[in-house]
């Protein structure tokens, strides 16, 4: 009787238990103050993307051959090369601009408008820079986490940084048939589209898809911004500088030169008697 009451006791327990921790709040990230807001329209672009545009990228992919994707996908880049160029001079990056510019001229002559990329066997690489990582070499904040209607994940400083490239530096945006314009933007939004057929599986596993894709921006951005090095790598490796003493350790003076003398606890032998004179020779 005993023990089944004691059973009793742990259940009722651990349920309690239980239901105090599923009603314990989420922790927010301070990152993302307008988490509500940005929830909603992640699950709106979420239903978009299953209804629209998910189909449409399938049907791309499965209807059009795939030399007609690559030059689709190289004509695009091309475009696009203004685009990085422009940044790349206002980031104060002048080698990989002479790179790109070179890009640009060898995919659209030898390239044949950029549909093949002649550039990149010949070792000319392909930058990405925009105006976002502009703004944040510049030292502008990224600001809160914001999702974009249709978009996707974003933050206050990529939003404008997005619209200054498509409304000022995209050619896109210059082009007087809008027929010719809203194809080329449609186009370009079915192929990235297309292009994340290969991942989205693993953003379909994830606990909280959000939070992994919220996380996952956030740290490329900056990522990016600070050239290749995160914030959290600085911090280790300062970190372990601190810990080896390295920076913190003064700088040692040379050692003082070595004594001679022998040591307090052995008597020191007199000196030797100064030589006899020889004899004078006979």
């Amino acid at each position: 009787m005993q023990a089944t009451m004691r059973l009793s006791l742990a259940v009722l327990c651990l349920l309690l238990a239980c239901g105090c921790a599923s009603q314990a709040p989420v922790r927010s990230d301070p990152r993302d103050p307008w988490e509500r807001m940005n929830r909603a329209t992640f699950r709106f672009n979420d239903k978009f993307d299953r209804a629209v545009a998910k189909p449409v990228a399938r049907g791309y992919r499965k209807l059009t051959p795939h030399l007609v994707q690559t030059g689709v996908t190289n004509f695009l880049a091309n475009l696009n090369e203004p685009v990085v160029m422009v940044n790349e001079l206002l980031q104060g990056k002048f080698t990989p601009f002479m790179h790109d510019t070179s890009r640009l001229l060898v995919n659209s002559i030898i390239g044949i408008g950029g549909l093949f990329d002649p550039a990149t066997p010949m070792g000319i690489d392909k930058n990405d820079n925009d105006f976002g990582q502009t703004l944040g070499v510049w030292g502008i904040g990224s600001g809160p986490y914001f999702v974009i209607p249709f978009l996707g994940p974003s933050d206050v400083r990529d939003t404008f940084g997005r619209a200054t490239d498509a409304f000022g530096l995209d050619p896109r945006h210059y082009i007087r048939d809008p027929w010719t314009s809203y194809s080329l933007w449609a186009l370009g939004f079915i192929d990235t589209r297309a292009h994340l057929l290969d991942v989205e599986a693993v953003l379909q596993g994830a606990y909280d898809p959000y939070s992994f894709l919220r996380n996952a921006y956030l740290q490329n951005r900056q990522f990016k911004v600070r050239g290749g090095r995160s914030s959290t790598e600085e911090e280790e490796e300062k970190k372990l500088l601190e810990e080896s003493g390295v920076e913190t350790a003064p700088p040692q003076s040379p050692p003082p030169p070595e004594s001679h003398a022998l040591p307090e606890s052995q008597p020191q032998s007199p000196p030797p008697p100064p030589e006899a004179p020889a004899p004078p020779p006979k």
